[in-house]
């Protein structure tokens, strides 16, 4: 078993690292300043300069769209190749859509690459690809448990050459942005289909078409999230050509699994780097602070709980970076049960050990001033964002019982 790194990614690795340092880092207060500044101007959802200026040095530097996997479009790197990029660009907060490597683009992109025809790709793909737009993915809804999938209530009806659309989405991420011009949504086709996994379809609907309406920019745990955003969306009579479908009706449920193929290492990498990164916070506090006459770094219960930070993180990585490996050399079927797996322990261990780093920063730890606020409501999200804990477990015991039955 080789834990070696391959030389191309190593490579990529100390290019990344060298551009963080350079243009990342340093640039985090001015693109907040910026957000807050539009904000007390009246409009938070207005696009940074900063952002821009980004994505231009992360082209010039080769850095672009590494994350798509086997295609011509990508930077042809496997899972496993990526997963360590990701979680040096989970590092900050706005490295990701900086290298076009940000969700929900990179899903979206990968379903136009994989199912989409080449009028749709044209269309939509190509300035996804370029970074000159962005788009969003509707699929939850408030109204119902969206962690079935089957539950999804929203409606695609055929009417001649088009589809009528009708339901309301929420946490549609993307779709606050101005530069948001296409939506991929899920809804049902054929609501009486006796299978409940060929009910939904999905279908391209862009930002502009009558009767989209963003309801209302939704916190997450009072974050707005801008100029990104989590809208919630109603879709009230939306009529869409009949060529915007995607792969056929009732194939949404295959759809999304192929949308979660790579993309399903890619929150749980991006977090280890968040969490890296509040571990790394955690330990030059404790070496600065003194509370009782002590540096906090000499009390016994912060060892203890940097070491156990250490520990946790690193079991996360190896579990993510073996999901990965399994991914590749053996489908995304095969590997479901690490695939599980990751879902839970990245973001649970993500959410121990930045709480602790919080603890740690007492009162510094809940304000703005250190990231660790917004790292950890991101961290807690996606134990939900990503499928809820309950489903990936109950998945996980399924298969680990199935093993002690009789055939």
């Amino acid at each position: 078993m080789d834990f070696e790194h391959s030389p191309r990614v190593k490579e990529l690795q100390a290019r990344l690292a060298t551009f963080m340092d350079e243009h990342v880092y340093p640039n985090e207060a001015r693109f907040f300043a910026e957000v807050a500044a539009n904000k007390a101007q009246g409009n938070g959802w207005v696009p940074t300069r900063v952002m821009e200026e980004l994505k231009a040095s992360a082209r010039a530097a080769g850095l672009w769209n590494l994350w798509l996997p086997e295609s011509e479009h990508g930077a042809g790197l496997t899972n496993l190749e990526y997963a360590p990029l990701a979680e040096i660009t989970g590092r900050s907060h706005i490295a990701p859509e900086a290298l076009n490597c940000a969700a929900p683009d990179t899903g979206n992109m990968e379903v136009l690459v994989r199912y989409g025809n080449d009028e749709q790709k044209e269309r939509w793909l190509k300035p996804l690809l370029a970074g000159e737009i962005r788009s969003g993915f509707a699929m939850t809804e408030p109204a119902v448990a969206s962690s079935d999938a089957t539950n999804i209530s929203a409606s695609i009806v055929r009417d001649g050459d088009h589809y009528v659309i009708n339901g309301r989405k929420w946490w549609t991420s993307g779709a606050g942005d101005p530069r948001c011009k296409i939506l991929i949504f899920m809804g049902k086709t054929d609501p009486q289909n006796a299978s409940r996994h060929r009910q939904q379809s999905m279908i391209l609907v862009p930002m502009d078409t009558p009767g989209v309406r963003v309801v209302r920019p939704v916190p997450v745990f009072g974050y707005l999230d801008e100029p990104h955003g989590h809208p919630e969306v109603d879709f009230e009579n939306v009529r869409v050509p009949v060529s915007n479908l995607l792969l056929g009706e009732g194939r949404g449920f295959e759809i999304a699994q192929g949308r979660l193929g790579p993309g399903r290492i890619h929150h749980c990498m991006r977090l280890i780097g968040a969490t890296e990164r509040a571990l790394e916070a955690m330990c030059r506090r404790s070496l600065q602070r003194t509370a009782f006459h002590r540096k906090l770094a000499e009390q016994g219960v912060w060892r203890e709980r940097i070491a156990d930070a250490r520990m946790k993180l690193d079991q996360a990585r190896f579990l993510t970076l073996h999901a990965a490996w399994k991914m590749d050399v053996a489908g995304n079927k095969a590997a479901q049960k690490e695939i599980a797996m990751i879902k839970v322990v990245a973001p649970n261990v993500a959410c121990e050990v930045i709480d602790q780093a919080i603890q740690l920063f007492g009162g510094a730890g809940v304000t703005d001033d250190h990231g660790l606020g917004w790292a950890y409501a991101m961290a807690r999200t996606l134990r939900i964002a990503d499928g809820p804990d309950e489903v990936h477990r109950n998945h996980i015991a399924k298969l680990e019982l199935s093993r002690y039955l009789a055939p």
